[in-house]
């Protein structure tokens, strides 16, 4: 099967990582990763075929391209299959149907239920719960980082590792109210802080919190490339609204907002970051946080078992078998002009 991944933004390359492995693991398989020159000028893995070229890709000729992002040119061949890019349903454009996808892979039942709905609105896609396939890779690495983590600890001194993750949104992030909130912290509990921001954070914010880690020799600041990593290090995460609040939830492990947007909040939030230290105490061993938890388990994600990539490839195979490998995708005069001005023209 000839396989497109397609990288609009730089979160989709640990997204999709898994797929390629998975996908080379199985033999048979070629593998192109589409990177989109506006947005990413580097590439970060070894031996794996890549192109900024838009025709390129159509020269290619996939069978199925997964996509984690919101738009996939309309005039590619391919199944197009929605992969999502985390699981922030709260945002409203997660839900939005732009009907570039012939296929939505869901990360578990709560947004298989929604989706399913949706499908039976519009009529043109169908719907599969896979899991999310950055699982895969969380399952492979539960342990890869302990060193760090204990090396991390020695250095700072405290025994308690806590990850501040905000979003970069201006209207949402909890940056301009947290500098004093983390510094409180680290000198009322043992704990060591990381900072690893979103890459879109404003670079007024990114040098803030770089001068405050230089400030205070409990709080590092992380540019590295992924936040997952310090998802695995960290016992409890502290962020705003972002869909890394599910990711850690789905760790078991407990998560403190400051004035998250989501309307159905199953982690502890605070209003006024003087709270922060009281609820870091809280959700310690919380059983109402505790029980919460686990219902996003079941709910948003409960494909814990390594396979997720395997199902995603496998549903793309059987998607061929019942309708053959779509031409292009039918979408209105709208969606092509925005596809064509996002991603370029190509000659067929």
């Amino acid at each position: 099967m000839r396989i497109v991944l397609f990288c609009e933004n730089k979160y989709a390359f640990d997204i999709l990582h898994p797929i390629q492995q998975e996908a080379l693991r199985e033999g048979g398989n070629e593998v192109l990763w589409y990177v989109h020159r506006k947005k990413i000028t580097d590439f970060p893995f070894v031996d794996c075929r890549w192109t900024h070229s838009m025709q390129e890709v159509y020269d290619f000729s996939p069978e199925v391209i997964f996509c984690p992002g919101n738009i996939v040119p309309y005039y590619l061949p391919g199944v197009k299959v929605q992969i999502f890019h985390g699981y922030a349903g709260e945002k409203k454009g997660h839900w939005i149907i732009r009907h570039y996808f012939d296929t939505y892979f869901t990360q578990g039942p709560h947004f298989t239920r929604g989706f399913e709905k949706l499908a039976a609105k519009y009529g043109d896609f169908e719907v599969l719960e896979t899991g999310w396939p950055r699982q895969d890779w969380v399952k492979e690495h539960l342990h890869a980082f302990d060193a760090d983590r204990e090396a991390l600890l020695a250095e700072s001194g405290r025994s308690r590792l806590v990850l501040y993750a905000p979003t970069f949104s201006p209207s949402l992030t909890s940056l301009p109210v947290m500098r004093d909130a983390l510094v409180r912290l680290v000198e009322e509990r043992d704990v060591a802080v990381v900072i690893k921001l979103h890459p879109l954070t404003a670079p007024e914010w990114v040098e803030s919190y770089k001068q405050l880690a230089e400030e205070h020799p409990q709080i590092f600041f992380r540019d590295d490339f992924s936040v997952a990593k310090y998802e695995l290090m960290a016992d409890v995460m502290i962020s705003d609204t972002s869909s890394t609040i599910y990711e850690f939830l789905l760790k078991d492990k407990p998560v403190i907002t400051v004035r998250a947007s989501s309307k159905e909040i199953r982690w502890k939030d605070i209003q006024d970051p003087e709270e922060l230290c009281a609820a870091f105490d809280q959700v310690q061993s919380d059983e109402e946080q505790i029980r919460q938890r686990r219902w996003v388990i079941e709910n948003y994600d409960p494909y814990l078992d390594g396979e997720v990539s395997h199902r995603m490839l496998e549903g793309a195979r059987d998607y061929i078998r019942r309708h053959g490998v779509p031409k292009q995708r039918k979408v209105n005069l709208w969606r092509r002009y925005t596809s064509i001005k996002t991603f370029g023209r190509i000659k067929k």
